[in-house]
């Protein structure tokens, strides 16, 4: 991948679309100051540039160069507020509030006291309970101020409103709190691999979460106690209740889909999950009408009007199709995907987060598995083993694992003894062996002594021993890294690994 500039300006130019640089440079020539004409000029300059150069820049601009940044910066985002305020209900009812408090300093109390009616009235509408505090707070402060005569029971009506919304935002808090700690414990850890990480996500979820979940009222409160459960259940690789949340989740928004254009974001992502859970689950028929949905929501105006929410739905979208590949075995047709996933991750280097890229390269490195390609599976692979991160161990695991079994594949059999003792130290000091894989490196050691003759009847039995852990929720893991089942039987059969995957979805196998 380029290499990421961490310069903010840079970014942010960057990131601009070709209508709003159009849109900025209408903005700074209105007044035509001849410090105006020096921010463009700056901006040209970083426009131009493929990657930041920061020497460049100081021959071009004399003077303070940070002060000038800083001011473009500046200049850029108010630019940007002028087109994009009709898009999003925060920044209207920004406006809205700046335009309560112009009237209020104006001394037009009871003017400005009917915006703060108006705007309340908005942000119930659409769940902003965020602003509606800000609004009480103001009112508040008018009345204590100012005998404004509006209503006799007005302080009393003021103080229950603060304090029903404080109870609401208190409950969104702690949910909100509850998820994104369950979320960040994923990305570090992966899911559960024993019995002690399971019962210590258990004991943080169960403290965490509220006694009585009928006080979990309203949209926000209901979003991350769906969100909360879907990270639980996940982690603990419970596979229906992932299922049942992540329905809810995507369901919640359907039942008030204005909340689509105003939390995008969260759609996208319940979208996401509830593809997950189909996959997890093998269900197939819901996996694909839910992915149809999904790319016909990327295609919406508003997901092509957000730099943000197209990035993110390229994210989500292109993980599921892949598994869709992974469900039905065409990992060959697959790979069809790899040109334009490699393009966009290219153009949205800036943004994408390491965590999404390295899931990408581990599953397009599982579709050149897949389809015998060995060579190009430790191509990816080495990407991630060679990426020096702290993002999720297992994933960093399972991408060494796979590796030696390329390696094995290949018959680089005189690399095989030091992968293999390499790859068992790494996962041993991540607290990363599970029971399968300790028979896979087991297997694996033996078979470097036996002849062609045995080989069949070692990965049959092989297969015999693993398939008694398939039920066994520490040892799912395993399987959904690597069909390893799969593996050893196209071993067994002679025959590419896809083969075996899309003989048991073409015979209903791989289906609930």
């Amino acid at each position: 991948m380029p290499n990421r500039s961490s310069d903010a300006l840079f970014q942010l130019i960057k990131s601009l679309e070709k209508s709003e640089k159009r849109n900025f440079k209408l903005y700074m020539t209105r007044n035509s100051s001849s410090e105006d004409l020096k921010s463009i000029q700056l901006f040209d300059a970083l426009d131009k540039m493929e990657e930041y150069d920061e020497a460049e820049l100081k021959n071009l601009r004399k003077g303070q160069l940070s002060n000038a940044k800083a001011h473009l910066y500046r200049e850029i985002l108010a630019s940007l507020r002028l087109i994009r305020q009709e898009e999003n209900i925060d920044i209207q009812l920004h406006e809205q509030l700046d335009y309560a408090r112009i009237l209020y300093n104006k001394g037009l109390y009871h003017q400005s006291l009917k915006t703060l009616d108006r705007i309340k009235e908005n942000a119930r509408a659409h769940n902003q309970e965020t602003f509606l505090l800000q609004v009480l707070f103001f009112e508040k402060t008018i009345e204590a101020l100012h005998i404004t005569r509006s209503m006799q029971d007005r302080a009393d009506q003021l103080a229950l409103e603060v304090d029903q919304t404080n109870e609401r935002l208190r409950m969104i808090s702690r949910l909100s709190n509850l998820s994104l700690e369950l979320y960040s414990w994923y990305i570090r850890n992966g899911v559960a691999r024993n019995e002690a990480d399971e019962e210590a996500v258990r004991a943080f979820f169960v403290q965490q979460l509220p006694v009585d979940q009928r006080e979990c009222q309203g949209f926000y409160a209901r979003l991350y106690l769906y969100q909360s459960y879907v990270w639980y259940a996940f982690i603990r690789q419970d596979f229906l209740l992932y299922y049942r949340y992540a329905q809810r989740w995507v369901d919640l928004f359907e039942k008030e889909p204005f909340m689509i254009g105003i939390e995008t974001s969260h759609y996208i992502k319940g979208l996401h999950n509830l593809l997950g859970a189909h996959f997890d689950l093998l269900n197939y028929d819901r996996f694909v009408e839910t992915l149809a949905k999904f790319e016909e929501f990327a295609a919406s105006d508003v997901v092509r009007n957000n730099v943000n929410n197209r990035i993110q739905s390229f994210v989500y979208l292109y993980i599921s199709k892949l598994n869709q590949h992974f469900i039905d075995g065409t990992f060959t047709e697959g790979l069809s995907l790899v040109p334009y996933i490699e393009e966009k991750l290219k153009e949205y280097y800036i943004y994408l987060d390491r965590h999404r890229i390295l899931v990408f390269y581990y599953k397009i490195a599982c579709l050149y598995f897949g389809s015998g390609d060995y060579e190009k599976t430790i191509d990816y692979l080495n990407k991630i083993i060679n990426w020096k991160v702290d993002l999720r161990t297992d994933l960093q695991c399972y991408s060494r694992l796979l590796h030696l079994i390329s390696h094995y594949e290949l018959g680089n059999y005189d690399l095989m003894e030091y992968l293999i003792k390499s790859v068992y130290r790494f996962m041993a000091k991540m607290g990363n062996l599970s029971l399968v894989e300790e028979e896979i490196f087991r297997f694996l050691r033996k078979s470097f002594n036996l002849s062609p003759m045995k080989m069949r009847p070692a990965f049959e039995e092989l297969v015999e021993r693993l398939k008694k852990f398939e039920g066994n929720r520490f040892e799912t893991r395993a399987f959904m890294y690597l069909d390893i089942i799969s593996w050893m039987e196209s071993k067994i059969r002679n025959v590419p690994v896809q083969d075996v995957i899309r003989r048991k979805y073409l015979e209903g196998e791989r289906r609930v």
